[in-house]
């Protein structure tokens, strides 16, 4: 394991400071959002119109990699999102702010798709949870640190937005200038959704799912704390606390995931967090314990992402890879573009706890799913 950390280190950098410079803008837009007297549904579906990005980006993403190269994709999809990023700043209309967002999907899928079958390619069955881990613990350091920086400057000025724009800017470095050896142009080959189902049932439903709970935490988090009269410190709080959470856990997890079969992870995962979302939905709590539950759920939901990867590309010959690698994100994007609108007309309904109810629903879903799987085929590979 340390042999490959050696050899890909220069791409987690570049993925920790790509997650840091788009980090910002996700907590950012909920409480700039507030400050220009947004409602609840337009945020949804600004929050949402990432996640529609995201399906388009990942159907263009292999046609991209295979015409011309990871490195190249990765670059182009970076400065869209720059452009993207300083778009919010200049004209804070709803609007403007959907076609933002979208831009700014399109540009992290392409980027994700490059990313994780550059990755895949480079571990093997035995290594690939710890190396996925390592990825998925860049992706969190980076939005941790974006919370941070939330409190650098006013949200109500285009500082935090230009501040935006340069992370990502040096996050393109190291990716343009390592000497880790890019996979082939004409590997890239795509892959249905049907190819996807026969070859991991669970894979798809759990990118679905974890997808709709993804994309609450990161676009109703912010929501949610200002519906629930929270100041931007316990907003950006909050939303570091799901992320240190899965900081802790997501390396542990893709370890012990190497030693076990990992569909018993995810269904324990996904059922013990379901639980802990149901129970901070109906039980009233301090801010110290929603904090406590936000830490709880990132450490659950990060690791599931990263273990449902693995899992799938566990064996894939590694032209297949890519092919695989944009499906998920399909799958995962498209649950992501109805958590948001889902979230917020839970939230206008039941008040803040809906934010906690959708999350659960979810997680205790993929659960029954998952056992459902493995009933039906049991001791398989993958369900």
């Amino acid at each position: 394991m340390r042999a490959i950390l050696a050899v890909i280190w220069p791409l987690l950098l570049s993925v920790g400071f790509l997650l840091l410079g788009n980090g910002i803008q996700g907590g950012l837009l909920g409480v700039r959002g507030e400050l220009e007297h947004f409602s609840t549904n337009s945020m949804a579906l600004v929050m949402a119109a990432y996640f529609a990005g995201m399906l388009l980006g990942a159907q263009i993403a292999p046609k991209l990699i295979a015409r011309a190269g990871n490195v190249r994709v990765i670059a182009a999809m970076g400065f869209l999102l720059i452009m993207a990023l300083q778009g919010y700043g200049l004209l804070p209309q709803v609007w403007f702010w959907i076609l933002c967002r979208i831009i700014t999907g399109i540009a992290m899928a392409g980027i994700y798709v490059a990313t994780d079958s550059w990755l895949n390619k480079l571990s093997g069955d035995e290594t690939r949870g710890q190396v996925v881990s390592a990825y998925m613990v860049m992706q969190m350091l980076g939005i941790i640190g974006a919370q941070a920086l939330l409190n650098a400057a006013d949200p109500s000025g285009m500082v935090l937005f230009t501040l935006a724009g340069l992370l990502v800017a040096l996050g393109l470095l190291p990716f343009l200038l390592s000497g880790v050896q890019a996979p082939p142009y004409q590997a890239a080959r795509r892959m249905s959704l049907g190819e996807l189902y026969r070859l991991s049932p669970l894979g798809c439903a759990g990118m679905l799912l974890t997808g709709g709970v993804y994309s609450a935490m990161m676009g109703m988090a912010s929501v949610w704390g200002t519906k629930s009269g929270l100041s931007l410190q316990q907003i950006s709080t909050f939303i570091g606390a799901m992320y240190l959470g899965g900081l802790v856990l997501q390396y542990p997890l893709g370890w012990l995931s190497d030693r076990m079969e990992r569909r018993r992870l995810v269904v324990a995962l996904s059922a013990f967090g379901g639980i802990l979302m149901l129970a901070t939905a109906i039980v009233p709590m301090s801010f110290a314990l929603h904090v406590a539950m936000a830490l709880a759920l990132g450490g659950i939901v990060n690791p599931v992402y990263g273990l449902l990867i693995a899992h799938t590309n566990d064996g894939l010959e590694p032209e297949r890879m890519p092919g695989a690698s944009s499906a998920l994100l399909f799958l995962n994007g498209l649950g992501a573009v109805f958590g948001p609108l889902v979230t917020g007309q839970m939230m206008i309904r039941l008040g803040p706890p809906g934010f906690f109810y959708f999350i659960a629903i979810l997680l205790l879903a993929l659960a029954v799913y998952g056992i459902w799987r493995s009933l039906a085929r049991p001791g398989a590979k993958r369900v």
